[in-house]
């Protein structure tokens, strides 16, 4: 066999090294749509499987809620902020359902990973920080959309007048509270260690926030001291604000709700990130 068979040509030898990216160069330099729209679909993948738990189960238990306060409640034609008591109450539910929907998708994603082992799954692809979290963001919402749409679509064919008046109030209250709760779920699912943790996060934060949040009455009739603990809630001025895009009435200053919602999830979205950067309890 000839020299010139075993040896290689150096100009062929420069030129495919030529099309390798330089070391530290990132071979993807924008937004990996493939890779991000991959773990979106996944997560939505992953609830819809079981979606009789994940979405069908939550509207019926939001339901129940419904028809158990408007029986002991609602009798006597009440009226609360010139409507009556089930139509005050109806938006106030379809709300919560979305955000503690929303919590329990992302707060499971990476703690599941991390107790099967699987956490590589999330940490492997070529996807960048951000990337990753818009998309278990993206599933965390998508599945509280899918619950919203689920209870209102019930709570209408049960006669209720769930019809909306504000639609701007509703799309932008409603996604903003979806994602702080998904944001919130994403830190929940990278500081807990078991399942235990992240239930004692729903269990004895997101639950009572959620239940003193006005979703059931109005602030105006508490003391003066409760309405102000009630101001700090950021939850109330979800459920104030997705409400006031039904009923056209509020016991909240929207513009207030609006400014506090954007810079909450502005901050969550910063603390998500960076800790995800630097790996906390994910990479260790």
């Amino acid at each position: 066999m000839s020299n010139q068979s075993q040896s290689r040509d150096p100009n062929l030898h420069a030129q495919e090294t030529r099309t390798l990216p330089e070391p530290g160069v990132p071979a993807i330099p924008f937004v990996n749509w493939v890779g991000l729209r991959t773990l979106y679909i996944k997560e939505v993948r992953r609830f819809f499987k079981v979606q009789l738990q994940t979405v069908w189960a939550p509207a019926l238990t939001t339901l129940l809620f419904l028809v158990i306060f408007t029986v002991a409640l609602g009798r006597g034609d009440r009226e609360i902020l010139g409507v009556p008591f089930n139509a005050f109450l109806a938006p106030g539910l379809i709300v919560m359902g979305m955000m503690q929907n929303g919590f329990a998708n992302s707060s499971f994603s990476l703690l599941v990973g991390k107790i099967q082992g699987t956490i590589v799954d999330y940490l492997m692809p070529p996807l960048s920080t951000l990337e990753m979290l818009v998309a278990l963001v993206g599933g965390a919402v998508t599945r509280a959309l899918c619950v919203g749409v689920a209870v209102w679509a019930a709570m209408w064919l049960w006669g209720i007048d769930v019809s909306p008046e504000h639609f701007w109030a509703i799309a932008f209250f409603g996604l903003m509270g979806s994602i702080m709760l998904a944001l919130f779920g994403v830190l929940t699912s990278m500081w807990a260690e078991k399942f235990d943790h992240a239930a004692a996060v729903t269990n004895f934060v997101v639950q009572p926030l959620a239940l003193l949040s006005g979703t059931f009455y109005t602030i105006e009739r508490l003391d003066p001291i409760f309405q102000t603990i009630s101001a700090f809630n950021p939850f109330f001025y979800v459920i104030s604000g997705f409400r006031y895009g039904f009923i056209g009435a509020t016991d909240s200053n929207l513009l207030t709700g609006v400014a506090v919602l954007t810079l909450l999830n502005i901050t969550l979205c910063a603390l998500c990130y960076t800790l995800l950067v630097r790996g906390w309890k994910v990479k260790s």
